[in-house]
């Protein structure tokens, strides 16, 4: 093999890795959150409910979240619903608002429907807390580190089910649709 040969073969590969590399670190930032599906048994305690629910979330840039979220089905009528610090099946305090029907909710915070959707930002602005566990006030990157880890729900609170009727648990980032193992 001739010196071009093996100098044209070392520098084609050279570039074919700094192409997936360039390509992997590109996709890693996504921020795309995996949650399962919103029930009644994820709620603590376990709780018989006919609604459902879905929660999407992307964190854009280390500032903000953008989520949607959906619901049907409950069984009250919706009053607010929440991002909680919190593991699986432990309850724990309200980190940020989706949205509310409540009297004096948070600014901005949009209107729960009665059933359907709702999509929003939150920005450092929008965490609340839990101060008592840790999360103060504006501390968003806290929240999203949270988030990340898996230690967060989401929760969509009703008339009937005050503390929560349906929930998922936020689990983290997804894997790259890229990424062979996910």
């Amino acid at each position: 093999m001739s010196r071009f040969t093996t100098r044209a073969i070392v520098i084609g590969a050279v570039v074919g890795l700094l192409g997936v590399a360039s390509y992997a670190v590109a996709d890693m930032g996504k921020g795309h959150l995996k949650a399962g599906t919103l029930t009644g048994y994820e709620e603590n305690p376990d709780l018989s409910t006919a609604a459902t629910g879905t929660f999407e979330a992307r964190i854009i840039g280390e500032k903000t979240i953008a989520y949607k979220l959906t619901y049907s089905g409950l069984e009250g009528t919706v009053q607010q619903a929440h991002i909680h610090f919190g593991k699986v099946a432990i309850n724990g305090g309200v980190a940020a608002f989706l949205c509310s029907n409540l009297p004096s909710p948070p600014p901005g915070t949009p209107a729960c429907p009665a059933s359907g959707s709702v999509t929003g930002e939150i920005d450092a602005a929008d965490v609340i807390g839990p101060e008592a566990q840790g999360i103060e006030p504006g501390a968003f990157a806290e929240l999203i580190a949270a988030m990340r880890a898996g230690h967060t729900y989401a929760n969509v609170h009703s008339s009937k089910w005050p503390t929560g009727e349906i929930r998922t648990q936020i689990l983290g980032e997804r894997k790259s649709k890229h990424d062979k193992h996910s």
